[in-house]
């Protein structure tokens, strides 16, 4: 595979943009996506492909909201495998999948980066952003002194 991407990367990045749009309403829209990208085993391997992307997709919709979030886990973990599996038999792919990876992020306004999870939080607030953020007397400015 291409020095130029980590393909781990890559490929866990594409399984989150995947597994995300699953439960969106921009799933379609990734699933057309990934038609060209898959193609490039065949079309009988595109099907295949796209047979198994349709089952885990079911698996979100299928779950209840409670169940939801695990369920995204556990599919964003299977298609890692399937992602890492396609891209070891077509490893010339991989920028292709970069780039969808980008272009999903674009579209669906979810910028790579960190992730926040706050817990036991009560009487706080957690504010988490890459702007400056303005409210009454309150100012942040990312990477600014005040």
């Amino acid at each position: 595979m291409t020095d130029a991407f980590n393909v781990v990367e890559v490929v866990t990045s594409g399984a989150g943009v995947l597994a995300a749009e699953m439960a969106r309403s921009g799933w379609q829209g990734a699933r057309d996506a990934m038609v060209g990208f898959f193609r490039r085993g065949g079309d009988e391997t595109a099907r295949e492909e796209l047979r198994v992307l349709d089952l885990r997709h079911a698996r979100v919709l299928d779950s209840t909201e409670t169940d939801r979030e695990a369920v995204l886990e556990e599919v964003r973990g299977m298609l890692a495998i399937q992602l890492a599996a396609f891209l070891q038999k077509y490893p010339d792919a991989v920028t292709e999948l970069a780039a969808l990876v980008r272009e999903r992020e674009k579209e669906s306004g979810t910028a790579p980066g960190a992730k926040l999870t706050a817990h036991s939080n009560s009487n706080s607030q957690v504010i988490m952003s890459g702007h400056s953020i303005t409210g009454g007397s309150f100012t942040y400015r990312p990477g600014s002194d005040q």
